[in-house]
């Protein structure tokens, strides 16, 4: 399929061959390759290796004397940033889409890998190739549901591309990885945004019409770092809602996925750049990771408005209330036991004493790593022992939560003092 042409195809959606069906599967593309056996070995759902795989991609592993690297992942610079001159549609300010335009514009590149919205459903990712720089246009903005990006390697490969650039979320970059070596390329570039608990695009459907009861108006929705989802409309219009008041308990049981549930690599550790928002107050948040990184962020030049990164508040009571949630949810999504009348009370409050920047993300990196252990232990326990890498028992041990004895392929014995 031809999204859109110029003098030379621009941006390419081509026909994938159909998922092959597999447990704790995001369908992240693999499967749909010639070689679906290779998810054996790729899977970041299987048997992760993250220190391996950082050593490999970084040049070393997390360093335990640098705190927020056992948060984040490793990283030379993490900053806050703005494009000076934000990009219509764009999510945030257009950071990552202007990157992979200026990729192509330099040839550095000869195509980026990447989402467009699906022409039938603005909300469905559809897998794109895109040669040209002003294809890059139509992967501005958000999608929601499983998106086989990596289905795209072998015809972009096909097409005698060597050199690529490829945005994806963590458990496509964690396959990528894990094949790399083996894909021939001359250069690769992987920007990486963060994840967060992704589910169908059918599910997502579903969630916009408890938030609106014109739902076919929604154009944009943002989970931000202020507590407040943001939804836009055709007509214009701007709703906040704040995320005590979502309806989150109308959603079914099994809304996320376990596999969502279950990410253990919630910041894309394993990009060369991650773009996000967590860290950003009110801004994006980037990660550069490597020279590859400090590259691709060097691309923008002065068109970035860059600063550090700030931190406020205490993430501990609600990590702890989150944790106490999942707990009595046993397995399921979190219970809310805050009565109604106090819940307007309590949004209005956690912008302005809650954890802000990058206390933010600490607190969300915490919450994540709680509910990988909560969740693998009420309905996984033996995938525990390969699934739960080193470092997020490290994150979790604050708030009580250790290996049994089954339950870690390496005794947490030694533990780290996270501020």
């Amino acid at each position: 399929m031809i999204v859109e042409e110029t003098e030379a195809l621009a941006v390419w959606a081509p026909d994938l061959a159909p998922a092959v069906p597999r447990d704790l599967c995001t369908d992240c593309g693999i499967s749909r390759t010639a070689d679906h056996k290779r998810c054996g070995r790729a899977c970041q759902f299987i048997k992760p290796n993250y220190p391996q795989m950082e050593a490999r991609v970084h040049g070393r592993t997390r360093n335990p004397n640098k705190p927020d690297e056992i948060f984040f992942g490793t990283f030379r610079r993490m900053v806050r940033a703005a494009m000076r001159e934000p990009r219509e549609g764009a999510q945030w300010t257009g950071i990552t889409t202007r990157i992979g335009e200026r990729l192509l514009e330099t040839g550095a590149v000869d195509a980026v890998l990447t989402m467009a919205p699906d022409p039938n459903d603005k909300w469905r990712p559809m897998p794109v190739i895109i040669t040209k720089p002003e294809g890059m246009a139509q992967a501005r903005g958000m999608r929601m549901g499983y998106a086989p990006l990596l289905a795209l390697l072998e015809p972009a490969l096909k097409q005698g591309y060597k050199r690529l650039a490829i945005i994806g979320i963590p458990c496509q970059v964690y396959a990528l990885r894990s094949l790399e070596k083996e894909l021939g390329l001359e250069r690769l570039y992987v920007i990486g945004t963060p994840c967060s608990d992704n589910t169908t695009t059918e599910n997502f459907h579903k969630f916009l019409a408890l938030l609106s009861d014109k739902p076919e108006t929604i154009t944009y929705l943002e989970f931000r770092a202020d507590y407040h989802v943001e939804l836009r409309f055709s007509n214009g219009k701007v709703k906040e809602i704040p995320f005590l008041l979502l309806p989150i308990s109308k959603l079914p049981g099994d809304f996320f996925p376990l596999t969502c549930r279950t990410c253990v690599d919630y910041t894309n550790s394993l990009a060369d750049i991650t773009v996000g928002y967590m860290g950003g107050q009110g801004e994006q948040w980037l990660l550069v990771r490597n020279e590859r990184g400090e590259e691709l962020l060097n691309l923008l030049g002065d068109e970035v408005r860059l600063s550090e990164p700030g931190s406020a508040g205490n993430r501990a009571g609600p990590v702890k209330g989150f944790l106490k949630n999942t707990e009595l949810a046993a397995g399921g999504l979190p219970l809310r036991a805050m009565p109604n009348w106090v819940r307007p009370l309590a949004g209005w409050l956690m912008p302005k004493i809650g954890p802000r920047g990058l206390e933010f993300a600490r607190a969300r990196v915490e919450m994540k790593a709680v509910e990988t252990v909560l969740h693998l232990r009420a309905q996984r326990p033996r995938l525990m022992r390969h699934m739960i890498p080193q470092h997020v028992w490290l994150i979790v041990h604050r708030y009580g939560l250790t290996p049994g004895e089954a339950e870690s392929s390496r005794c947490a014995e030694e533990t780290l003092a996270i501020p």
